[in-house]
């Protein structure tokens, strides 16, 4: 039998959900009328599942809890499998161990799904698994919905989304990648804490948006009477927190960025920002490549990993080779023939044209812009590996120290087409980012949105003295996506953004 999902109600061979619903509430109601609370606040056990695995021992007395994930019975005796989240077990009820009444108000009133809370002591079945026999039993927790099927769960990608509790509870596979995802955070905590950093909060309620060119999400602080965005970066405040005097901090946190959505961008995501005094570029790059290393190795257990690219073919790709370090100029120049060294606007316009850029918006747009599109349509799809790409047009990157040759001092990690990470020889002349910051805002008066606002405190906090200083940052659902080997972003967070839809139960 299978759970439809979609429509949210059980195939006509089964009960209606509120039929399913109403026995479960008859059975709740028997257990008050023999005074037993189906949802008792005092809980007791002895070991976790996971301990009673490992330190497995015949005839040991144990009282143990989970939820009760299969049931089956063979006349006198009963088997079930339940799970605590560390790890599952089977409980045997056997009606000459446990007796009579006990035995039959199991069967009367326990499901599938329901918490339990068992005492009993250790053995081997004759086919040698490991059980419990129970010798008494009581409900911690009932439940009224029914579990998806064991053999299907959730079937539709749609509702793993919206019941991101029941995918889970019933797929083990998706149990174990948010453990990873927060093994992966810890860890990185980790290696940044042994690198003398300090973790800080910066406000995700901002009165303007900086640090990066996005459409913001608005709202309006009643109090105050005045309009407020939900952040997008974090690297302006992290950056005034410097001037403070602090040599490193780093946020691991929200950014909302009210733009489309598709397998690799999503409107809410986690960023991981760093910022160290008097260190260079070359530091940033190489702390990212034993970072990301270490997380492969000592977290997933391995260094090869096959994951669909941005062209939506599946690579294989290798974090344990050499990564290299490119510029920016060089692969479009190898990948075009067209060098934006000393190209024309003529040039830079025709070759984005080419390549299908809007003919309409093509005169609105910054060189920089029109720049970046020509690499990300001609080059950087082609790279699979692990690849810092580095001097991108200043343009770009308003926040960073600028080449006379026109370039910024940056790198980002590439990895099978995907932007990794923002790395940059952090800006900290404020006459300069004064001047970048004013030709940013003029760039969007002109009808380019794919730029940044200024941002009086930030420039403020600047002349007030700010060290030398180099930064990171990267998303951290992208490498988590990469890490388990997921094609879409929204596997890899609890709670992804969807479309609301009509429900009748």
């Amino acid at each position: 039998m299978t759970f439809d999902f979609k429509n949210f109600r059980l195939d006509k061979v089964m009960a209606s959900l509120e039929e399913i619903k109403q026995t479960r509430l008859e059975k709740k109601n028997k257990l008050e009328q023999k005074g037993i609370n189906p949802y008792p606040a005092d809980v007791d056990f002895s070991h976790s599942l996971k301990e009673v695995i490992e330190k497995f021992e015949e005839n040991l007395e144990v009282k143990l809890v989970g939820r009760i994930m299969s049931l089956r019975g063979q006349g006198a005796l009963l088997f079930f499998n339940f799970f605590d989240g560390t790890e599952t077990f089977q409980g045997v009820l056997k009606k000459d161990i446990i007796g009579d009444d006990k035995f039959d108000f199991f069967e009367e009133v326990v499901d599938i799904g329901d918490f339990i809370e068992v005492s009993g002591k250790l053995f081997t079945t004759k086919r040698g698994q490991q059980s419990v026999e129970v010798s008494d039993w009581r409900i911690i927790s009932k439940t009224l919905r029914p579990l998806p099927e064991k053999w299907h769960g959730l079937q539709d990608i749609e509702q793993k989304y919206r019941k991101r509790y029941l995918d889970v509870l019933m797929d083990s596979d998706s149990f174990k990648l948010f453990q990873i995802r927060a093994k992966v955070v810890s860890k990185i905590r980790e290696i940044l804490n042994e690198e003398d950093f300090m973790e800080v909060e910066t406000p995700i309620l901002q009165s303007q948006a900086s640090g990066a060119m996005a459409e913001t999400f608005k709202t309006h602080l009643n109090d105050y009477d005045m309009d407020m965005v939900l952040r997008i970066s974090l690297e302006a405040e992290l950056k005034i927190i410097m001037a403070g005097g602090y040599p490193a901090v780093y946020e691991i946190g929200k950014n909302f960025r009210n733009e489309g959505s598709d397998s690799t961008h999503m409107q809410e995501f986690t960023m991981l920002e760093w910022y160290k005094a008097y260190k260079d570029l070359n530091y940033n790059l190489e702390l990212t490549e034993r970072m990301i290393k270490t997380l492969a190795a000592e977290v997933v257990g391995k260094m090869q990993f096959k994951i669909v690219g941005a062209d939506e073919r599946e690579v294989e790709i290798d974090l344990d080779g050499e990564w290299k370090r490119v510029k920016f100029n060089d692969l479009i120049l190898e990948n075009t023939g067209m060098n934006p060294e000393g190209a024309s606007r003529d040039d830079i316009e025709a070759k984005s044209l080419e390549l299908g850029f809007d003919k309409n918006e093509v005169k609105n747009i910054s060189d920089g812009n029109l720049l970046d599109f020509i690499f990300k349509k001609s080059s950087r799809n082609k790279i699979i590996n692990p690849t810092f790409v580095t001097h991108y047009p200043g343009t770009l990157k308003p926040l960073a120290i600028q080449n006379e040759d026109g370039t910024a001092e940056v790198a980002q990690l590439i990895i099978a087409g995907a932007e990794i990470t923002n790395q940059y020889a952090e800006l900290i002349d404020p006459v300069v980012q004064k001047e970048l910051l004013e030709k940013q805002a003029q760039l969007k008066a002109e009808g380019d949105k794919e730029t940044m606002d200024y941002n009086n405190e930030f420039v403020e906090a600047m002349e007030y003295g700010m060290p030398p200083m180099t930064g990171f940052g990267m998303g951290i659902d992208r490498l988590v996506a990469i890490l388990t080997e997921k094609p879409n972003l929204r596997d890899t967070v609890f709670f992804p953004i969807v479309k609301p839809v009509d429900r009748q139960n």
